[in-house]
């Protein structure tokens, strides 16, 4: 799908933006969201005025995960029209994201004093009061629903979720045992009932309940860890390793699996196998610290004394009341000879058993023990989930997580990204469709040279070049060719620059600069000519370096190269002060010299002549979060994908 060219006619615009916003509705149905994006960009710019583009736009980002750019798209939606419950509740949803709860709660509030009777914001309330510790008020939401659809396994289930974070777990009980009455064949119910009665202590319950879960499918970790902790207690440790070795296979970056597995082989004796899954755990969360007391123990097995000094030391720093820390070094001090050191570990242990009453209400202990995991999530997590149809006052698509091969379609935060910058901006005869990207691609200077037809084919100003073919590489060669033997008998600035084109095309970057000084040095009254060509040549130099960089003959950062194309973009610029291109290409030269305060300030002059110059945004985003200034950085990439750069949502994503 592309962007019709007739749609957006200014002309037309008061007959169109109808048309323009239908588009863009389709496209945010079959979840194609940066092209969306797009559609609504284009709204928003011939009708500032209306709520519903900012709405619309805001969705599409919000299912980006850019929830900085979607709360300004919210504002100035509610700016226009207050009294939209989909509004409060997308912005309601972004504060939630962002863990703001109270202003979530106001939003969700607003919500329903405009729409009642909405189930969806009536859990989102709900959810929002749990988190801020309110638990009567959220349990009265879903009691309120529950009178409603009294047969609702989700509203059970969402009951007992809320039980268990105020610590009621007998009425959590009751509500996932009403929550598995009216929905048999879940897995999450008869985990979350599992987990619950683990709780209470009562592992037979337990047991036959994790069982049910594992037998109507789940593909849940937690499920094969809880009941793995289960054969653990009864001694089964065959039973045990089975269903962690099943943990493993189904979530192999969680640590929990490779930490209880690791104290269940320790159990056994198979220390080297221990230790290799402690190991795991703890590279996959570094955060818990607690787990290095049980790798030190498994460490001791070993013998590997300076490894089980060097966890209990971190140990003893995040918990320093933690008293068999310091006995367990003491041990590994005297192991090695070291008296004077296990003489210090065991005084402090002894200072402080003196303070124990004192200590006890200071710092929790760290739980050594084997993890109990979460019960399984619902299918359908509607505090994770946001719904486009929900916020446009719509039903729900009856078919859910659809697949793409497009990879502009669907949520492409999720498609990693490098992060890299885009490349600099150069002229050919071919490029990449760009049609996405909102960037000005065009400069009078260069529409004239087109127009003069001096040239064999249309300048194009072009992010990416298109690969070329055998039988177009021999093209441009026989051009080359062509060109030489008119250079013989008369040499043109105009034939000079053409044929610096050619060798360019082909890849001969050094061929290329010296024919374009040729041009420069005879068309000095030429001012068209003088802008395009220098410009041309401090983009082919940078090619050439790069290529050199490849082989081993320069090195990316040798100044002397770059002060020389500086001085050509420079002297574009002073032919040519609103050229945004050469600002651009000249910051990602003072990127490449890690000269980044420069390199914002050429972006932000190349931003100034073209507000819509998306690879401008992405690189001066990135630039920012290189320096440490995140909040800069993450609107200027906010900004790019909504300027079409898809490939910004995966870094927001990442960075936040």
């Amino acid at each position: 799908m592309t962007l019709s060219a007739a749609v957006f006619t200014p002309a037309k615009a008061q007959m169109n933006t109808d048309r323009i916003t239908a588009i863009g509705r389709n496209a945010l149905y079959f979840e194609d969201y940066v092209l969306s994006i797009q559609y609504f960009n284009q709204v928003i710019r011939l009708k500032p005025y209306l709520s519903e583009p900012y709405l619309y736009r805001a969705i599409a980002k919000i299912q980006l995960e850019d929830y900085q750019g979607a709360l300004r798209d919210c504002n100035a939606a509610l700016e226009r029209n207050p009294f939209s419950p989909g509004c409060y509740y997308a912005r309601g949803f972004i504060y939630c994201r962002l863990e703001q709860w109270e202003e979530a709660e106001k939003d969700y509030n607003e919500a329903l004093h405009f729409s009642p009777e909405n189930r969806t914001y009536i859990l989102l309330r709900a959810d929002v009061r749990a988190q801020r510790k309110r638990y009567n008020e959220a349990l009265e939401d879903v009691d309120a629903l529950l009178r409603r659809e009294q047969q609702s396994a989700t509203l059970w289930s969402e009951r007992g979720r809320i039980c268990i974070l105020s610590k009621d777990t007998m009425d959590a009980l009751d509500a996932f045992t009403q929550a598995a009455k009216y929905d048999k064949l879940s897995p999450a119910v008869w985990s979350a009932l599992g987990v619950t009665n683990l709780m209470l202590n009562h592992e037979d319950e337990a047991y036959a309940q994790l069982t049910q879960a594992i037998n109507l499918g789940s593909k849940w970790a937690g499920d094969y860890i809880n009941r793995g902790l289960i054969h653990y207690h009864r001694h089964n440790y065959r039973g045990a390793l089975a269903d962690y070795d099943q943990a493993v296979r189904l979530a192999p970056n969680e640590a929990d699996s490779y930490y209880n597995r690791g104290i269940m082989r320790q159990e056994v004796g198979d220390y080297n196998n221990a230790l290799d899954d402690l190991d795991k755990a703890i590279d996959l969360a570094p955060e818990r610290t607690e787990m290095r007391y049980q790798r030190a123990l498994i460490k001791m097995q070993l013998k590997q004394w300076r490894g089980v000094i060097s966890d209990l030391d971190q140990l003893i720093a995040r918990y320093p009341y933690f008293l068999p820390s310091y006995y367990l070094a003491a041990q590994a001090k005297t192991q090695m000879g070291d008296q004077v050191g296990a003489y210090k570990y065991r005084k402090q242990a002894h200072d402080l058993e003196e303070r124990k009453d004192e200590i006890q209400t200071q710092q929790a202990q760290p739980n050594t023990d084997l993890v109990v995991a979460e019960a399984q999530p619902q299918k359908k997590d509607h505090r994770k989930e946001f719904s486009a149809r929900t916020a446009q006052n719509q039903q729900e698509p009856t078919e859910e997580d659809q697949k793409y091969d497009s990879e502009t379609r669907g949520s492409v935060q999720k498609r990693y990204q490098d992060v890299v910058n885009e490349p600099n901006i150069t002229l050919s005869y071919y490029s990449q469709d760009q049609s996405l990207r909102r960037t000005n691609y065009y400069h009078a200077s260069v529409d004239q040279l087109n127009h003069s037809e001096a040239l064999p084919a249309a300048l194009r100003f072009a992010v990416q070049e298109l690969s070329l073919t055998a039988e177009m590489v021999d093209l441009h060669f026989s051009e080359i060719t062509r060109l030489t033997q008119l250079i013989d008998m008369a040499p043109t600035p105009i034939l000079y620059f053409s044929r610096a084109i050619e060798f360019a095309i082909v890849q001969d970057y050094a061929d290329a600069i010296e024919d374009c000084t040729r041009a420069l040095r005879t068309s000095e009254n030429d001012k068209q000519l003088q802008i395009i060509a220098t410009f041309c040549r401090a983009n082919w130099r940078y090619r050439l370096l790069e290529y050199q960089r490849s082989t081993g003959e320069k090195e990316i950062t040798q100044s002397m190269d770059f002060d020389i194309m500086q001085h050509d973009y420079d002297q574009v610029i002073r032919l040519q002060p609103d050229f945004s291109f050469a600002y651009y290409n000249k910051a990602n030269i003072l990127c490449a010299q890690r000269e980044w305060k420069d390199a914002i300030t050429n972006y932000t002059r190349a931003i100034e002549q073209d507000n819509d110059f998306a690879e401008a945004y992405f690189n001066r985003g990135l630039t920012y979060i290189y320096i440490g200034e995140n909040e800069k950085g993450m609107t200027d990439l906010s900004k790019a994908g909504e300027l079409g750069i898809y490939q910004a949502y995966n870094l927001i994503t990442r960075f936040k």
